[in-house]
């Protein structure tokens, strides 16, 4: 797959899972900084997710998940929360995961983790 065949696959991937809201919003700058930016970004990123192999979209999430928090990024653990639904992820799923976040990264990451999907699932609920 040549580069701007494996950024196309990967924008299609970032818009399947984050939704069109967040990405229209991420790409809103023209500036060109920010736009060859967000096309690095996206092309290293999520041309991870769009290289296909053995990792399904829900194993992929589950472990961005997972190494966010281990990595203390609570902001990119809500966002990847926040969608974890559209690469097939459930809220149970997600619930053991912060148990497996607290064994393995610590309790500081479990809290953090378990506060990011509380904050999440109350703004997905309304309120």
């Amino acid at each position: 797959m040549d580069e701007s065949e494996q950024l196309r696959s990967a924008r299609v991937v970032r818009r399947e899972v984050l939704g069109d809201a967040y990405v229209d919003r991420m790409t809103a700058d023209t500036d060109p900084t920010a736009v060859d930016f967000q096309d690095y970004v996206t092309s290293l990123a999520w041309g991870a997710w769009a290289r296909g192999g053995p990792l399904s979209r829900r194993d992929r999430s589950l472990l961005v998940l997972a190494m966010t928090a281990a990595l203390g990024r609570m902001e990119e653990f809500g966002l990847h929360a926040a969608s974890a639904s559209r690469a097939g992820v459930s809220d149970e799923e997600v619930d053991e995961l912060v148990f497996m976040i607290s064994a393995y990264c610590g309790a500081p990451a479990g809290v953090s983790a378990r506060r990011g999907v509380r904050e999440v699932r109350a703004e997905r609920n309304g309120g």
